[in-house]
């Protein structure tokens, strides 16, 4: 193993012994320096973990989250210098990690929080004008398409998602009801806000998202699609970045 390679592995592991060879600017032995640098790499990167995935932290408690972010991170280490990268892996992690199982919405609460991070990371985008939409006839909207701002994050989960998430950070919030939840990620000032969707409203946006026509967008989204419920999200979440005839 070369010294870099060493360097990298035992960094990001307690468990591997220190480097041979470290030395200081002085030529001096390096080992404890290295031991303190282990250590504050290794507390910084499960400080960004958990303020990253708070709910996750209170479902698991504290001490079952820090040693699981330990364990994440000798799976996982970063992958870019930018910290509002790490931990995209992590809800595969909790997914595929065994004492953790039985929890089965855990990972999609994970996935909520990481599409709230991308949505505040994301490219701002102008929303239009809502008479835009008003000034259409039935034939020029149905073949309109509208884009999505780059904030918009979907999330469709077989678990009451965003409602565990909230109770999770806020216990007088009602409790989850077992039933399947479809999220919106919207973010129409500076901080991302999640919203559940209405039957349909998932299979909508994302027909919009992939450049759907407005009138094949519908068709997805199905009989019993709420369009009026789904505007009176989208446009006040200035979801709706640019319209075209």
């Amino acid at each position: 193993m070369t010294t870099q390679t060493a360097f990298r592995a035992s960094l990001l592991d307690g468990a591997q012994p220190i480097p041979d060879g470290l030395i200081d600017g002085q030529g001096r032995p390096a080992g404890r320096r290295y031991a303190v640098y282990r250590n504050n790499v290794a507390v910084s990167l499960r400080e960004a973990l958990a303020t990253g995935f708070p709910a996750v932290a209170k479902l698991i408690g504290a001490e079952n989250f820090d040693n699981l972010a330990g364990l994440f991170l000798r799976q996982s280490p970063p992958a870019s210098p930018l910290m509002m990268h790490y931990g995209a892996g992590f809800p595969g992690f909790l997914e595929d990690f065994p004492p953790l199982q039985h929890i089965g919405y855990l990972s999609d609460v994970a996935r909520l929080e990481l599409a709230m991070r991308r949505a505040y990371h994301a490219a701002d985008a102008a929303a239009i004008d809502p008479a835009c939409l008003v000034n259409l006839d039935e034939d020029a909207l149905l073949a309109a398409r509208l884009t999505i701002a780059p904030a918009v994050q979907i999330l469709r989960s077989a678990w009451p998602v965003l409602s565990v998430y909230r109770y999770a950070l806020d216990p007088t919030q009602p409790k989850p009801q077992a039933q399947p939840q479809d999220v919106v990620i919207l973010r129409p000032d500076l901080d991302p806000e999640p919203h559940a969707l209405p039957q349909g409203a998932a299979d909508f946006i994302t027909g919009l998202q992939s450049g759907a026509s407005f009138g094949t967008a519908l068709e997805q989204a199905g009989e019993d699609f709420d369009l009026p419920a789904t505007l009176g999200l989208l446009i006040p979440g200035q979801a709706l970045a640019s319209l075209t005839l």
